[in-house]
């Protein structure tokens, strides 16, 4: 599990913000492929310019923490979601719900370097993936689909 302090700590190698740039979109080409099964409209960032579709899922060993999966058509914001991924991805609704994203966003300077469509974007993201995390654990473990996404 990755906290802010520690993806803050990975951008401050890179001293100009077209290395920065750069790593954002290696991390977006390092997600793992969405399975095109969950590429639906409950899953769709609709705010969104690029064509983005986060979806969450129960761990299997605790059913207490919840994952993410997302794709995304263009290559920063695509790196984007894999940060945001990488960041509330196994923990649990309460702390999905109270990570400061804002302050990520704002020690990146990603607000400084990126359009403001992109910042709705951006945010839309992060609000999508708190409503299907909040979705998920309307669900209890014993009725959700056994099959799981790899």
């Amino acid at each position: 599990m990755i906290d802010i302090d520690e993806i803050v700590e990975n951008f401050d190698f890179f001293d100009e913000w077209d290395a920065r740039y750069q790593y954002l979109i290696e991390l977006g080409e390092s997600l793992l492929p969405m399975p095109d099964a969950l590429k639906v409209e409950e899953n769709w960032v609709k705010p969104c310019m690029s064509t983005v579709h986060v979806s969450a899922h129960r761990e299997k060993d605790d059913s207490s923490l919840i994952y993410f999966k997302g794709d995304c058509d263009t290559a920063i914001i695509k790196g984007v979601l894999a940060l945001l991924i990488d960041l509330l991805s196994h923990r649990t609704l309460n702390e999905i719900c109270s990570m400061d994203v804002d302050s990520l966003f704002r020690r990146l300077k990603l607000e400084e370097h990126l359009s403001p469509n992109r910042h709705v974007g951006i945010y839309a993201i992060k609000e999508k993936m708190i409503e299907r995390a909040e979705a998920l654990s309307k669900v209890e473990p014993s009725k959700l689909e056994s099959r799981v996404f790899s």
